[in-house]
């Protein structure tokens, strides 16, 4: 699989890695959380990411636990810190110190490749957040941090705090059916040495074709569950579907899945560094992993765009943050 550097750290992440936001936090039984971790590492991913928050603490335990029969500098480890967990929550000092010693404790390291702010924390003065990420990080804890959803604002904020430790990622949502970082996040941090680290490429599983027009839901998919059908049952209209279901013969076309054409869209950026999946199948993982290295020809690309017509390609975000707004002290 290829990989790429990420920003100007010295870490080369494979174009494909694991995520674990609604599947090993409780979403998939235990055993199924290690085939489909298990799979990905033999099938050369090299970038796992995670959170304190998901499951509060539950998928961070599961890949302390997985990940520990693999030799330690094999593989990428990311987390993240904000959202409300049994030990609080937010980007205060107190916080991120409490909260990076629980997470090293629950993935059983030394240290987290990379440490990143899962949203921006309104009430707290920026230069406290940034100065206590660069202690984690001159404490050797963290080798590098970044940040999920930042507005371009709160992304200058932080870089223009001097002598903190430098942001080397971004991970913001991104798919063929929301395309908003492209306007100004991509830019502003390719300019700043920071990659992209995209999640929902798939659009919590809409770009698989799986959901279609005038159909219930598969019994077996994201959208029939009462517990995560939330983050997706949004995006199931019919104008939505007739568009998804028009890509279909341009995947074939292309001798790609569904699944492929999705993730090789959102890699055709060189802003990326990789692309966050999820798995709840082994398989899953490896039909995924296709998608590394695939390029599309200009005539595929003007083909997406015009099957996808008029479906607004912006929207409401399915994890929801914090307000925009930067607080200095």
């Amino acid at each position: 699989m290829r990989r790429r550097r990420l920003g100007d750290s010295d870490l080369e992440v494979t174009e494909v890695s694991l995520g674990s936001w609604l599947t090993y936090s409780g979403g998939v039984e235990r055993d199924q959380t290690a085939a489909c971790t298990r799979a990905a590492f033999d099938a050369g991913i090299n970038f796992f990411d995670t959170a304190n928050a998901y499951g509060d603490g539950a998928s961070e335990t599961a890949w302390g636990e997985i990940l520990s029969d693999y030799p330690r500098d094999e593989f990428i480890l990311a987390t993240k810190v904000f959202f409300d967990t049994s030990h609080g929550s937010g980007l205060s000092p107190e916080q991120i110190h409490k909260q990076v010693d629980l997470s090293l404790e629950r993935l059983q390291t030394d240290y987290i490749d990379l440490y990143q702010c899962h949203r921006f924390d309104v009430d707290v003065p920026i230069e406290d957040t940034m100065e206590a990420l660069t202690e984690v990080v001159d404490a050797g804890k963290a080798r590098y941090i970044g940040f999920s959803e930042w507005t371009p604002e709160q992304i200058r904020a932080g870089l223009e705090v001097e002598g903190a430790a430098k942001f080397v990622s971004s991970q913001p949502q991104y798919s063929m059916l929301w395309r908003v970082p492209e306007t100004e996040v991509f830019e502003l941090c390719a300019e700043n040495g920071i990659s992209q680290i995209v999640w929902s490429p798939l659009a919590e599983g809409v770009l698989t074709g799986k959901y279609e027009p005038g159909s219930p839901p598969p019994e077996d998919s994201r959208a029939a569950s009462d517990e995560m059908g939330t983050f997706v049952k949004h995006r199931l209209t019919d104008e939505t579907l007739e568009a998804v279901q028009r890509l279909r013969p341009i995947a074939d076309e292309a001798g790609l899945t569904m699944v492929q054409l999705a993730l090789a869209w959102v890699l055709r950026r060189d802003e990326l560094a990789s692309a966050i999946i999820g798995a709840s199948r082994p398989e899953q993982v490896h039909q995924n992993i296709e998608a590394s290295g695939v390029e599309l020809s200009g005539d595929v690309l003007e083909a997406i765009d015009d099957a996808l017509g008029d479906v607004p390609l912006t929207g409401e975000e399915q994890a929801p943050g914090a307000t925009p707004g930067v607080k200095h002290r």
